[in-house]
């Protein structure tokens, strides 16, 4: 038997400010048609004056909770992904076990940006696999909004704030095809290309920050490459056939690069499981929302193949397959 971690639920919030591309275009020159056709975006979610990133993580991590019909207390560890944590220190995982009235187990934050919730997820899989936990929370939460400069039409357009997590719990298998849960994770970084995207300032969604800097067309070359090669990596070590994924769930930055990667899969775009429209780029958070939102609506069933994958600055890049 083999032990694997399964999807018990998924949980996630959007702040309630929504900015359109349209209000965007009355402070900046761009327009609605210009960042469409670009990016796939048409609003974003933006995180209120009081609203912290821990915050957001926590009304994710309680709907999780309830969907997964789990009781917090039962969570031996929280994984928080985010790249605008509360302040420097202690982690916002430690925060929302707090919030959530947990004494036991153990809490912290992952920071790979974009690749924030694939590295988390993975990290946490191991934790079951080895027996040191039996339930994890997973989080992927940001208040990116923070990070941007509003006058930077290249950068601002493309981002917003959300939260997403999901629920992971511990099932023995048979180590065939017949298993449900996590049955692979595949993690990369290349730290040569440090500035390509950055932000020039300290963490802390409390505080002041820097902003996001980045080199836009070298950032979206290495990503079709970076994410065609670990797409190939994850189905080879699980000898799947890109026809055997039912949902490809990417990290929602730009929709031609997910369209590329669909392409290469041979997947029509009715089994894409596209936010971008109305979430943006939320970073670390933009996997586990499109996984609620899927879920929530019934599209991902019980069995299904699902491969994530995501890739951020650093750069980080990362996939994983669940069966569902």
């Amino acid at each position: 038997m083999i032990r694997r971690s399964v999807v018990l639920g998924c949980g996630s919030y959007l702040p309630a400010k929504i900015v359109t591309n349209d209000d965007l275009a009355k402070r900046l020159e761009t327009s609605d048609e210009w960042i469409v056709k670009r990016t796939g975006i048409k609003a974003r979610h933006i995180a209120g004056p009081e609203e912290k990133t821990s915050d957001l993580a926590l009304a994710a991590a309680r709907a999780a909770l309830a969907d997964a019909k789990t009781d917090a207390a039962s969570i031996d560890v929280i994984i928080v992904a985010t790249t605008t944590p509360d302040n420097t220190f202690p982690a916002t995982a430690a925060r929302v076990q707090a919030a959530l009235g947990l004494t036991a187990g153990f809490a912290f934050d992952v920071q790979a940006v974009c690749s924030g919730f694939v590295y988390a997820l993975a990290v946490a899989d191991n934790f079951i696999r080895l027996g040191q936990a039996n339930k994890a929370l997973v989080i992927g939460a940001e208040t990116f909004s923070r990070l941007l400069d509003w006058n930077d039409r290249g950068t601002c357009v493309l981002f917003g704030d959300g939260a997403g997590a999901v629920v992971l719990g511990a099932s023995e298998g048979k180590g065939d095809k017949t298993d449900r849960g996590i049955l692979s994770t595949h993690l990369h970084s290349d730290g040569r290309h440090y500035d390509l995207l950055y932000a020039d300032g300290g963490p802390g969604s409390n505080g002041k920050t820097g902003t996001v800097k980045m080199e836009g067309q070298e950032v979206f070359r290495h990503a079709v490459t970076r994410l065609a090669e670990v797409v190939d990596e994850a189905l080879a070590a699980n000898d799947l056939k890109p026809e055997e994924i039912d949902w490809l769930v990417p990290h929602q930055a730009n929709q031609r690069i997910i369209e590329g990667t669909a392409k290469k899969l041979n997947m029509p775009p009715e089994r894409v499981v596209l936010t971008i429209a109305n979430h943006a780029n939320t970073s670390a958070a933009s996997i586990p929302l499109a996984l609620a939102e899927a879920a929530k609506d019934g599209r991902l069933k019980r069995g299904q193949i699902v491969l994530l994958d995501a890739m951020g600055g650093g750069f980080t890049w990362g996939a994983a397959v669940i069966r569902w």
